[in-house]
């Protein structure tokens, strides 16, 4: 079987022409993460209720940061301070919901978008690396 993030190696992303901000990596790095499990998931049977379900539950606050914490080993220092710079600009977020998972999401999203546009192979170590440690 494939790795997970065998579908990155299809796209061929093009950087844009100025650096993108926190926020918009962010932004970006949200909807590779959730196309990342919506990927997993429509390999196998199910409702589409009870797979949207199941992404709706790791693509939350709380289930990035909870990713995130599981990667912090595996990243490098300049990928550490992308992060960081993420979180830094994430806000308070929802009014319910937990301000430091909130930033610690907005961080691994922003590292995420980055990583997508500039090296999308380091993008598809990390994502099989938590496929491996929580498949």
């Amino acid at each position: 079987m494939r790795p997970a993030s065998s579908w990155l190696a299809g796209l061929a992303p093009r950087p844009p022409q100025a650096e993108l901000g926190p926020l918009q990596l962010a932004w970006l790095g949200d909807a590779v993460w959730e196309l990342h499990h919506r990927l997993q998931r429509c390999q196998r049977p199910g409702r589409s209720h009870t797979l949207h379900q199941e992404v709706v539950q790791v693509v939350r606050a709380d289930a990035q940061a909870l990713a995130l914490e599981k990667l912090d080993q595996q990243l490098t220092d300049a990928e550490r301070d992308l992060v960081r710079r993420g979180r830094n600009r994430a806000g308070r977020g929802p009014r319910r919901g937990d301000a430091a998972a909130y930033g610690q999401a907005t961080g691994l999203e922003a590292l995420l978008g980055w990583l997508f546009l500039h090296e999308p192979a380091r993008l598809a170590e990390l994502l099989d690396h938590l496929q491996e440690i929580d498949p």
